[in-house]
């Protein structure tokens, strides 16, 4: 049996790589996507790499929630935040399973949502119902949910990393400093000066620092593994690459918390986890080496002489990190295998 799915905001980034993933997913059948700007248009115009293909003659239509939630078992939100709280909740009160891409739905707090986004949230209701969609954490609730909060791309590189760790008590929940590199990918496709080729090429920079909208959802999911409200210190740099985010945590070990306890810690909480890789000791994450795939590559590095746990961890932002973690958590909520149709093999150049 194939599923219905539907695609709101087929032309930024994360709708191509959705459109890319769903082309040769065996159960998924996207049937309906829409963009107010590009409406009747058939879809191979805007991604000609679909020529060809049955999805390419899909037409390109105006997103309408009543339609959407009637011919569509699932519907993907590839909007910015503030857009889709309204439409998740029209859907999902009409039958249809949501997988929503923004931030409206993945703080639970809806002053802190507020706070940091700038936008009133007008559907506080849901957010106690709906699903942070990070499966090593949430796999058993997403199956049951009925709308999954997609979670950002520096959040799950960065939760990931320090996740067992913190739950385990071999880190301190105090100072801890995370620096986070993505690719331009990361600001979406709408054009700007500050990811023009030539404002990106050939240079590196930070970006957002102290503010970056993404440092509640870390702490939100962080704290829960500490059981403990926590802050923390995000950092992000814009790397001159299009796809991939390497983060760099740094944790202050607990008192006789050594390599060996911690390697033994990341294996057990990862065992059975099909993506996440924790490689060998000695070994560090390459954006490179998940490049279009749903991995999370983990090196551990233990440092005895400032008494830190170093984690590295390695996403594709576009997909693991946005649109294969959509379709990861579309599978489990339809009882499929959480890694059918995903890619696993990384795009070489």
């Amino acid at each position: 049996m194939a599923y219905r799915v539907g695609l709101v905001g087929v032309t930024g980034y994360t709708g191509m790589e959705l459109t890319r993933i769903l082309l040769g997913h065996p159960d998924l059948r996207l049937t309906q996507v829409t963009s107010r700007k590009e409406a009747g248009q058939p879809l191979q115009k805007i991604y000609p790499f679909l020529q060809g293909t049955e999805l390419g003659e899909l037409e390109i239509t105006v997103p309408d929630s009543a339609f959407l939630a009637a011919n569509c078992d699932l519907v993907f939100l590839a909007v910015p935040h503030g857009t889709a709280m309204e439409m998740a909740a029209e859907l999902r009160d009409k039958g249809a399973r949501v997988v929503d891409l923004s931030a409206d739905f993945r703080l639970r707090d809806r002053e802190v949502y507020e706070s940091w986004y700038g936008v009133t949230h007008t559907r506080a209701g849901l957010l106690p119902e709906a699903v942070y969609g990070l499966p090593e954490l949430y796999a058993d609730r997403i199956a049951q949910a009925s709308l999954v909060a997609n979670p950002g791309c520096y959040p799950t590189s960065s939760i990931l990393a320090l996740y067992p760790a913190l739950q385990a008590g071999l880190i301190s929940a105090e100072d801890l400093v995370i620096d986070s590199k993505s690719g331009t990918s990361g600001a979406g496709r709408k054009a700007g000066v500050g990811t023009l080729f030539c404002e990106v090429s050939d240079t590196f920079r930070a970006y957002n620092l102290t503010k970056h909208r993404h440092t509640p959802e870390i702490e939100q999911e962080l704290g829960l593994a500490a059981g403990r409200d926590i802050r923390l210190s995000f950092n992000t740099h814009l790397l001159p690459i299009n796809r991939g985010i390497l983060t760099t945590a740094y944790a202050k070990l607990a008192p006789g918390a050594g390599a060996d306890e911690i390697r033994a810690c990341y294996e057990r909480f990862y065992a059975g986890k099909r993506w996440v890789r924790l490689l060998p000791a000695g070994t560090l994450p390459e954006t490179r080496w998940v490049r279009g795939t749903n991995f999370c590559d983990i090196g551990l590095i233990t440092d005895p002489r400032t008494d830190r746990l170093i984690v590295v961890s390695a996403i594709d932002n576009l997909c693991r990190g946005a649109s294969g973690q959509a379709v990861a958590n579309a599978n489990i909520m339809l009882g499929l295998g959480e890694d059918v149709g995903l890619p696993r093999a990384a795009l070489m150049p």
